[in-house]
């Protein structure tokens, strides 16, 4: 990313300089907005909201912000649709500017969370600290793994282990016969391995998780429940949306990630679920985390997903609830909120 000096940026931006009777603005940092699949991207969706309720949408990828003297975004402005062959449509140039001229700022880049985007949640916590709402909060994307933040409601997680101590790992099985592995910094099922009570693939399996050690992992019981689906339940600002998204494995997997296969099935949230995602909720409220998914098996919590949580659109078309409106709607809230203070 090229930066100009803090002048010119100012005035390149000029013609976008926020104005209480202009339309509010919307930066969205993802993935190629090329690359989405536009029949059930979460985040084409909540632009589409957006954008459907007067917002401008400004378009850019985590190597488009920096800082100097604040933090400042290569955006491009751009209008959305769901149509499934034209989802975007730029609009003139990219922009140089302060992402505080921004009223609302969503980080939806997927993980892996590392380094790269560690250093993403620095440049937006100091737009934050200039007034702009980010969404989620820039602390709670570091401070909330996305496996080991679900630790913090262990009335509700299977037992498990988080280590990267080769003979705790392995004890851990002998323990429990049939156990699943998984990194901490992963998404969409990858490289997750259930490893049963005779599997001679154990010290392999450790090995390459670990890295022969040096790096931290999580084991999980098995849960067998996994076959009635892996559900995600979406929190709105703390509310359980009320049906959730049960993905079940293929035959032969026990991943039921839709990006591994799986097969989505809407269901309306039992007793259990209701009861998790109430003792998840004001912990996510008071974090600043708006937009979450659990994922639930049988009656137990696995993970909190706060960087990018999917299955809003799938959810959606099935119950009618417009479930990305609502976080709009939230957001705005917010911002008036912050105005009046």
């Amino acid at each position: 990313m090229i930066i100009r000096p803090l002048s010119n940026i100012v005035e390149i931006f000029q013609p976008c300089s926020r104005n209480r009777t202009m339309n509010r603005k919307l930066a969205v940092i993802m993935d190629p907005i090329e690359s989405i699949n536009p029949k059930k991207d979460t985040t084409l969706g909540l632009m589409a909201a957006a954008q459907k309720r007067g917002w401008a949408l400004y378009y850019c990828q985590p190597q488009d912000i920096g800082f100097q003297q604040q933090t400042i975004g290569r955006l491009q402005a751009l209008t959305v649709s769901l149509n499934e062959q034209n989802w975007f449509d730029f609009q003139g140039e990219p922009i140089e500017c302060p992402l505080q001229q921004m009223d609302a700022v969503l980080m939806r880049k997927d993980p892996p969370f590392d380094s790269e985007y560690i250093y993403s949640t620095y440049l937006l916590e100091s737009a934050e600290s200039q007034g702009v709402l980010v969404v989620n909060r820039p602390q709670s994307l570091r401070d909330c793994n996305e496996k080991f933040f679900a630790t913090q409601f262990s009335q509700h997680t299977p037992p498990l282990l988080v280590s990267k101590n080769l003979d705790q790992l392995k004890r851990f099985h002998a323990e429990y016969q049939d156990v699943i592995y998984k990194p901490l910094d992963g998404m969409g099922g990858t490289s997750i391995f259930r490893v049963t009570p005779q599997d001679p693939n154990l010290n392999v399996i450790l090995e390459t998780l670990t890295a022969y050690g040096s790096r931290t992992i999580m084991a999980q019981q098995y849960l067998p429940e996994i076959v009635q689906g892996d559900k995600r339940i979406l929190m709105v600002n703390g509310v359980a949306v009320p049906y959730c998204l049960a993905r079940i494995p293929r035959s032969g997997e026990t991943r039921g990630n839709l990006a591994a296969g799986g097969r989505g099935v809407v269901q309306p949230l039992s007793e259990m679920d209701q009861a998790i995602a109430n003792s998840v909720g004001p912990e996510l409220v008071k974090r600043g985390i708006y937009f979450a998914g659990l994922d639930v098996i049988g009656k137990h919590l696995t993970e909190v997903n706060v960087t990018s949580p999917t299955c809003l659109r799938e959810i959606s078309n099935e119950t009618g609830i417009d479930i990305a409106d609502q976080l709009i709607s939230v957001i705005e809230n917010k911002i008036r909120h912050q105005r009046t203070e």
